[in-house]
């Protein structure tokens, strides 16, 4: 009898040590190879492959991807052969999938910003005063002289000549490698106070300023090919936070956030922020030697260490801030191609439906008000076509790099309400890697829309193949001044990553899926033949 209770027992036991093995160990490492839909809360659709296009919004035309290429849902745009081989880098993976290789059809005139002939005539105009200006400064001994040469091949150029309605450039475009090169190493002809901030000078009221001066530190630059880049100087060390108690309105600009936010604008394949690359400038030779503003000239000064430094004197005599300096001449900074002239490429400035307080003690509808998002979906441009789920893109791009300064945003005017938006000016992002300011998303968390095509690029990003911290360490590995990003910065890119997703997964389970995601992209597969759209060339990718 005692054998038979002990046989019984040894068998409940071992029973459930393979219960528990199987339920804690092998589920999950099933679940981890087949993703499902409680996967960092995706929300996928049925698993098939299938062709697909970007859907129109209002009526206008949308980009389509090639016939020829297949996408597993389920998979979240993850090919079977992937599961076989980890071929390449995890960049070169991400980029070879579908979602990665929607092309644009055949773009007509009015869905290009610029127009060849009349970009050429305006820039030859602009480089013949430039010539005009030169002469009257042959005399000054204190100037350096650089032969300068107009190219009408030159990257700026082909940059500007690219933009169209769907994006700065596009995914494939070999003039923007060509760009960040020429703006790492073309040798600079002038320096110059940026346009914006010599548009303040004599504005003595600092209460009518968004932001108090003294942070802002950057300047134009002017290289021999007549290409132009905004340079913003290095002010913090990689490794220091934003000390808790500074407003995000005072914080400082980083140089090396602006390089990261153009990398992480293109793997999420928006393309919305002007190219950026990192570059050692020669304080003296490449600025102090190079301007023609007396202004700029006086704010240089030789430190006791035997540095050349200069400080951003307030142009409206509001503060002065602290300098900077070389060592002794050499200062790292970011190099950000400048957009097109608005006198060709006009735009307009929006200020945020989700804009912040930018006072020490005022708060914004949208902070106290939980259906402050219903108001918004009420007013123009919110209440049809795209505009709202551009601004939840930005929000989750600035939720991504922590930047809580985004206060206006910015569309061409040529493209009218349908245009993309410019995500530019993020160099008060990646300041605190410890922290996730998640007020940033209040436009998703209270909206709860998303799109599809976006939703599914961040499911790919939070895959182990594709990780989002691995392909911006890869993808930043390529500048100058790497480690652009230290890795406690990376690592909370994953982290943001999962609670957007989480975010997104809430809402789902509230309002249901067809509510929350909304279909950018259409099945070509289930269409008849005769309707299928035909694929774009490679060369309009």
């Amino acid at each position: 009898m005692m054998l038979r209770r002990d046989r019984l027992l040894l068998s409940v036991t071992l029973t459930a040590i393979f219960t528990a093995d199987l339920y804690f160990v092998l589920l999950p490492k099933l679940r981890h190879r087949q993703p499902g839909p409680d996967d960092g809360g995706c929300i996928c659709p049925s698993s098939r492959g299938t062709n697909f296009t970007l859907a129109g919004y209002s009526g206008l035309t949308a980009p389509w991807p090639s016939n020829t290429t297949s996408m597993d849902l389920q998979g979240m745009g993850v090919r079977a052969t992937d599961n076989l081989t980890d071929w390449g880098s995890k960049l070169e993976r991400l980029f070879a999938q579908p979602l990665y290789n929607i092309q644009t059809p055949e773009l007509v005139l009015e869905e290009r910003l610029l127009q060849s002939e009349e970009v050429m005539g305006y820039y030859r105009r602009k480089v013949s005063r430039w010539e005009r200006h030169m002469k009257l400064y042959s005399e000054a001994a204190t100037l350096l002289e650089h032969q300068a040469t107009f190219d009408p091949e030159a990257s700026w150029l082909k940059f500007h000549l690219g933009i169209n309605r769907y994006a700065l450039y596009a995914r494939e475009d070999p003039t923007i490698p060509r760009l960040l090169k020429d703006m790492q190493s073309t040798a600079v002809i002038s320096a110059d106070y940026t346009q914006d901030e010599k548009a303040l000078k004599g504005a003595c009221d600092c209460t009518r300023v968004v932001k108090p001066s003294g942070y802002h530190l950057k300047l134009a630059l002017k290289m021999q090919n007549f290409g132009k880049a905004m340079f913003k100087p290095m002010r913090q060390q990689r490794d220091q936070e934003t000390p808790d108690d500074l407003f995000y309105f005072v914080d400082f600009q980083r140089h090396n956030a602006e390089i990261a936010a153009f990398h992480l604008d293109r793997i999420l394949d928006f393309r919305r922020v002007p190219p950026v690359v990192g570059r050692l400038v020669n304080l003296t030779g490449e600025i102090l030697l190079t301007t023609h503003n007396e202004d700029l000239r006086s704010v240089f000064f030789t430190s006791p260490a035997n540095n050349t430094c200069f400080f951003a004197k307030c142009l409206y005599v509001c503060k002065t801030e602290y300098a900077v300096c070389g060592s002794p001449d050499l200062l790292e900074g970011s190099m950000s191609a400048y957009l097109p002239g608005l006198s060709i490429a006009p735009r307009i400035s929006i200020p945020n439906p989700w804009i912040r307080s930018y006072t020490f003690t005022g708060r914004e509808e949208w902070e106290v008000n939980p259906l402050y998002c219903d108001n918004i979906k009420q007013l123009y441009p919110y209440n049809s076509g795209n505009r709202l789920l551009n601004i939840i893109d930005m929000a989750i791009f600035d939720f991504l790099i922590g930047n809580m300064d985004r206060h206006h945003y910015e569309i061409f005017t040529k493209f009218g309400d349908e245009g993309f938006l410019l995500h530019f000016d993020n160099a008060r992002g990646f300041g605190k890697h410890s922290q996730d300011e998640m007020s940033i998303l209040a436009p998703l968390s209270q909206c709860c829309i998303i799109k599809r095509s976006t939703l599914l690029r961040l499911q790919l990003l939070s895959q182990d193949r594709y990780r989002l911290s691995d392909v911006m360490r890869e993808s930043l590995g390529g500048d100058a001044l790497q480690p652009v990003l230290t890795e406690p910065h990376l690592q909370a890119l994953d982290r943001r990553l999962q609670r957007v997703l989480k975010t997104v997964h809430r809402c789902v389970r509230r309002l249901g899926e067809a509510q929350v995601i909304t279909t950018d992209f259409v099945d070509t597969s289930a269409m008849p033949e005769s309707v299928k759209p035909v694929s774009a060339p490679n060369k309009e990718r």
